[in-house]
C-alpha cells in the first residue's frame, strides 16, 4: 500500500560528495525536500564546525536585511512580491556580490539616517527659538505695561528661557518655588502644535517658559533645576530690536532647512524603493545559503579533504528521484566526478513520513497530536476523514447549524489562495483556516444528520407527510392538553417515514425526549461497538504485515471474541428487538397469544438483559403472557458466549510470555541460535521493524508488560463502549439548547402583532442569530470537535495504533522559508 494507508519505506543511505560540488548538490536536495541529513558531528562544538564562517556571514547579511526591511515598514513603502517560482540558491561566488551589495545599502541609509537626524534636530531647535522669541515678547510687552501703569521704577533682572515637555511643567513650577524660596517669577506658554522628535520621530507638545530672577547664586540654581527638568534654555536678547532681527534669521534658516530636509528625504526614500523592489528576493537568497551551510555542517570530512561523508534518511520510492538532483547539482558545479550513494544497513528505527495533501494534511496532523505514528504501523488518518466527521455529526446533528458550519468550510476553502496572500497573523484564524476542509466536512455530515434526525435550528420538515393522523375531534383537542396517538390503530399508517424521524415527533411534548433518547443511545452503542471491532481488525492488518504471527493467535483473536461475544452480541439484541416486536394493528388487545408475545408490551430491556448475562441468571418476566427469552436457547448462547469470552483473558494475559519462554528454551536447546523462521523477529522492505520477540527481555517484564494491556484492554472495552454515549448525551444537549433559543427569542418574537411586533421580530432575531452562532455553533462545535477527538484518539485508535516513532523532518526551502515567514510575522 502507498503511504496513505501505512508510512513510507524508509531507507538509510550514505553520501559521498566531491567538496566543489557540494554546495550545489546539497542545494538541489533542498529545493527536493525528501531527505533527512543525520548529524555525523555530535560532539564537535558548532563554532568549531568547517563551514561556521559561511554561517557567520550569512548572520550578519541576514541583519542588514532585518534593518533595511524594519526602515522600509517604517516608511510604509510595499514590498512587492516574489513574481513566479521562488528564486534558486545562488552560488557561493554571489555572496561577496551580495555581501557588498547590503554593505553598501546600510551604510548609505545609516548616513542618510544621520545626517537626517541631525538636521531634524537643528529645525526642532531653531523652531523651538522660534517660538520663545514670540512666545517672550508678549511676556515683556505685559511686563513694561505695568511698570508704566503704577509709575514704579524696577530694578534689572535676570532672566532665562527656554521650552521644557508640557506634562513636566507642574513639577518644573513647584521645584522652582521650593528651591529658590519663591524668589523668582515663572511665566509659561504652551506652543499649540506639536513638534517631532529627531530621535524617536514622535510627536510631543512642549510648553515655552521665561524665568525671571535678582543674582547669580539664583542663575546657578535656576539652571541647574533645568537640567535636571531636561529643558533646553535659549539665549534671548533683552532688546525688541535685536529680537526682531533674530527671529528674521532664524525663519531664514528654518526655511533653508526645510528645503535640504526635503531633498534628503527624497533621497532616503528612492534608496529604500529600490531596495524594496529585491529585498524579499535577498531574504530568500540568503536564508538559502545559510541553510546549505548548516546542513554542510553535518557532515563529515574523509582524511584527503577532498570529500564530504553525509549519512541520511531517505524514502525507497523517491532514491531515482535524488541520484537526478545529485547528478544536476554535479553538472551545475562544473565536477567530474559523480556523487555515490549507498544503502546502509542499520538496526535503528527509521522516521515516519506520510505523504499529504492540503485535504488529507489537516487529518494526518489530528492523528500526529496524539503521537507520530510507529515505522510502518497502519495509518489511522484515511479512516478518520470519514470517522472524524460523522462521528461529530451525530453529536452536532442540525440541519441549520451544520449550513451554516458548511457555508464557513466552504468559504475558507473557495478563497483559499487569496487568503493564503493575506498571511493574515492570527492563531485562532490559523487554526481555523488550516483545518477548513475538517470544517467542510462537519457542516455537511452535520447536515445530513440533521436530517436523519429531522432537526433544523429545533424545528423539523414535514417533507413526506407524517405517518401519523390525527382522529380527535375538536372539542377534544380543545379540552385536553395530551393526547396519545395510538399506533395499533387508524392513527398510524403502518408505514415508517421515508427518510429520518417523523415530524409528528416534534409536536410530542409528553415523551419526545424518552423517545429520542432511546433512539440516539442505542444508536451510540452500535456505532461505538462498530468503531472499537473496525480498530481491533486494523491491529491484524498490523501483526500480518510485521509478522507477528504469535500477536495473532494470543491478542487479535482472543480480543475480537471478546468485544464479539460481549458487546456486538448486544448489539445484535437491539436488532433482534428492533425487528421482532412492533405496535402494528391487532397487537393491542389481542387475544392470539402468539401476536401478543410480538407485541411491544412483552419487549425485553436490553441493559437488564445484559446484565443478567454476565450474572449468569434470568428474571422470569412478570406478564404471564409474554416469553421469558427473545429467540430460543438464548440462555444457552449467552452462558456460552459469557464463558468463551471469559477464557480469552487469561490467553491474553499468559499467551504471549508462554510462548516467548517456549522460544527462549528452543533457542537455548539449539546453542543460542536464532530460530528459523522466527516470524516475530522479521523486517519489511529492507529496514527494521517493530518485533514483539524480544529475546533478551526479562519474562518477569513481558508478563508485567502484558498484564497491563490486558487488564486495559478488558476494563477498556466496558469504558470505551460507554464512553460512546458521549454521542448521545451531546446530541441531546445541542437540541435542547436549540429549542431553548427558539422558544425563549424567536419563538416570542414570531408571535408579535402590528407594526411593533415587526420592529421586536427584528430585534429578537439579531439576538436569536448571535445566540445560535456563538453558542451552538462555535462553541458546541468546539465542545463536539474535542469529545470526537477523544473517541479516536482513545477508543479507536488504543485498538492497534502504537504513536512510537518520530517525524522524518526532510531538509527542504520550503519548510524552511515558510518557518522563516512565520517568525517575522
Amino acid at each position: 500500500m502507498g503511504s496513505l494507508f501505512r508510512s513510507e519505506e524508509m531507507t538509510l543511505c550514505q553520501l559521498f560528495l566531491q567538496s566543489e560540488a557540494a554546495y550545489a548538490c546539497v542545494s538541489e536536495l533542498g529545493e527536493l525536500g525528501l531527505v533527512q541529513f543525520r548529524d555525523l558531528n555530535p560532539d564537535v562544538n558548532a563554532f568549531q564546525r568547517k563551514f561556521v564562517n559561511e554561517v557567520r556571514r550569512c548572520d550578519e547579511m541576514e541583519r542588514k536585511l532585518r534593518y533595511l526591511e524594519k526602515e522600509i515598514r517604517r516608511d510604509g513603502i510595499p514590498m512587492l512580491e516574489i513574481p513566479g517560482e521562488c528564486p534558486e540558491a545562488p552560488q557561493p561566488r554571489e555572496m561577496i556580490d551580495l555581501e557588498a551589495t547590503f554593505e553598501k545599502l546600510e551604510n548609505e541609509l545609516r548616513e542618510v539616517n544621520q545626517n537626517a537626524e541631525a538636521l531634524k534636530r537643528n529645525y526642532l531647535e531653531l523652531t523651538e527659538l522660534k517660538h520663545i522669541l514670540r512666545k517672550t515678547q508678549v511676556f515683556f510687552d505685559e511686563r513694561l505695561y505695568c511698570d508704566a501703569d503704577v509709575g514704579v521704577y524696577r530694578s534689572p533682572l535676570s532672566f532665562v528661557a527656554g521650552v521644557i515637555l508640557r506634562e513636566r511643567i507642574p513639577a518644573f513650577e513647584r521645584m522652582l518655588w521650593r528651591a529658590c524660596r519663591g524668589n523668582v517669577f515663572l511665566r509659561q506658554a504652551e506652543i499649540d502644535t506639536p513638534l517631532e522628535d529627531p530621535s524617536s520621530s514622535d510627536q510631543v507638545y512642549k510648553s515655552v517658559f521665561i524665568i525671571f530672577f535678582q543674582g547669580d547664586q539664583l542663575k546657578t540654581r535656576v539652571k541647574k533645576i533645568c537640567e535636571g527638568f531636561r529643558a533646553t534654555l535659549y539665549p534671548c536678547p533683552e532688546s525688541p530690536a535685536d529680537r526682531r532681527e533674530m527671529a528674521m534669521g532664524v525663519m531664514t534658516r528654518i526655511e533653508d532647512l526645510n528645503t535640504v530636509l526635503g531633498q534628503t528625504q527624497d533621497h532616503r526614500h528612492r534608496v529604500l524603493v529600490a531596495a524594496a523592489k529585491n529585498i524579499k528576493n535577498w531574504f530568500v537568497k540568503v536564508r538559502k545559503i545559510k541553510a546549505i551551510y548548516h546542513t554542510l555542517n553535518l557532515f563529515n570530512l574523509d582524511v584527503t579533504q577532498k570529500c564530504l561523508i553525509a549519512e541520511c534518511w531517505v524514502p525507497a520510492l523517491d532514491m531515482e528521484t535524488i541520484q537526478l538532483a545529485l547528478r544536476r547539482g554535479t553538472e551545475r558545479s562544473g565536477s567530474s566526478v559523480p556523487p555515490i550513494l549507498n544503502r546502509m544497513e542499520t538496526i535503528e528505527d527509521p522516521p515516519t513520513y506520510n505523504r499529504t495533501n492540503k485535504f488529507t494534511s489537516a487529518f494526518q496532523h489530528l492523528i500526529y497530536a496524539y503521537g507520530v505514528a510507529t515505522y510502518r504501523e497502519v495509518n489511522p488518518a484515511p479512516y478518520t476523514v470519514i470517522t472524524f466527521p460523522f462521528l461529530f455529526a451525530v453529536m452536532f446533528g442540525d440541519l441549520g447549524h451544520g449550513a451554516i458550519m458548511a457555508a464557513f468550510g466552504f468559504w475558507m476553502c473557495y478563497k483559499e489562495k487569496p487568503l493564503q496572500a493575506k498571511k493574515i497573523d492570527s492563531e485562532i484564524w490559523n487554526i481555523f483556516f488550516g483545518g477548513r476542509y475538517i470544517i467542510l466536512l462537519m457542516g455537511l455530515f452535520s447536515m445530513y444528520t440533521g436530517l436523519i434526525y429531522n432537526d433544523i435550528f429545533s424545528k423539523s420538515l414535514n417533507i413526506f407527510g407524517s405517518s401519523w393522523r390525527n382522529n380527535y375531534d375538536g372539542s377534544t383537542l380543545q379540552s385536553n392538553q395530551l393526547l396519545q396517538l395510538n399506533p395499533d390503530s387508524k392513527d398510524y399508517l403502518q408505514y415508517p417515514y421515508p427518510f429520518g424521524i417523523d415530524p409528528v415527533w416534534q409536536l410530542a411534548e409528553a415523551n419526545k425526549i424518552i423517545f429520542m433518547n432511546g433512539y440516539k443511545m442505542k444508536i451510540s452503542i452500535i456505532i461505538g461497538v462498530f468503531h472499537m471491532l473496525f480498530g481491533v481488525c486494523l491491529s491484524l492488518w498490523n501483526h500480518l504485515y510485521f509478522k507477528r504471527r504469535i500477536s495473532i493467535y494470543v491478542e487479535f483473536i482472543p480480543q475480537i471474541l471478546f468485544l464479539s461475544l460481549l458487546f456486538f452480541y448486544m448489539v445484535l439484541l437491539m436488532f433482534i428487538k428492533w425487528t421482532t416486536y412492533g405496535a402494528t394493528p391487532g397487537h393491542f388487545g389481542s387475544q392470539d397469544p402468539e401476536i401478543v408475545k410480538t407485541s411491544a408490551f412483552c419487549a425485553p430491556s436490553i441493559l437488564i438483559t445484559f446484565i443478567n448475562m454476565m450474572l449468569f441468571k434470568h428474571d422470569k418476566n412478570t406478564r404471564p403472557q409474554c416469553d421469558d427469552f427473545m429467540f430460543s436457547g438464548q440462555m444457552f448462547i449467552q452462558k456460552l458466549f459469557v464463558i468463551v469470552a471469559l477464557l480469552c483473558v487469561p490467553i491474553m494475559l499468559f499467551g504471549k510470555p508462554y510462548f516467548i519462554m517456549r522460544e527462549q528454551k528452543q533457542r537455548a536447546r539449539q546453542g543460542h541460535q536464532p530460530v528459523e523462521g522466527n516470524a516475530e523477529n522479521g523486517t519489511a522492505g529492507g529496514a527494521p521493524v517493530p518485533a514483539s520477540g524480544h529475546h533478551d527481555e526479562e519474562i518477569t517484564e513481558v508478563f508485567i508488560h502484558q498484564a497491563i494491556h490486558t487488564i486495559e484492554f478488558v476494563l477498556g472495552s466496558v469504558s470505551h463502549t460507554a464512553s460512546y454515549l458521549r454521542l448521545w448525551a451531546l446530541s441531546l444537549a445541542h437540541a435542547q439548547l436549540a429549542e431553548v433559543a427558539w422558544n425563549m427569542l424567536l419563538r416570542k418574537g414570531l408571535m408579535s402583532n402590528d407594526y411593533q411586533g415587526g420592529i421586536f421580530l427584528y430585534v429578537v432575531f439579531a439576538g436569536w442569530a448571535a445566540i445560535s452562532v456563538s453558542i451552538l455553533v462555535l462553541m458546541e462545535g468546539l465542545s463536539a470537535f474535542l469529545h470526537t477527538l477523544r473517541l479516536h484518539w482513545v477508543e479507536f485508535q488504543s485498538k492497534f495504533y502504537g504513536g512510537e516513532g518520530y517525524l522524518f523532518q526532510p531538509f527542504s526551502f520550503e519548510i524552511i522559508l515558510d518557518s522563516a515567514g512565520q517568525a517575522e510575522e
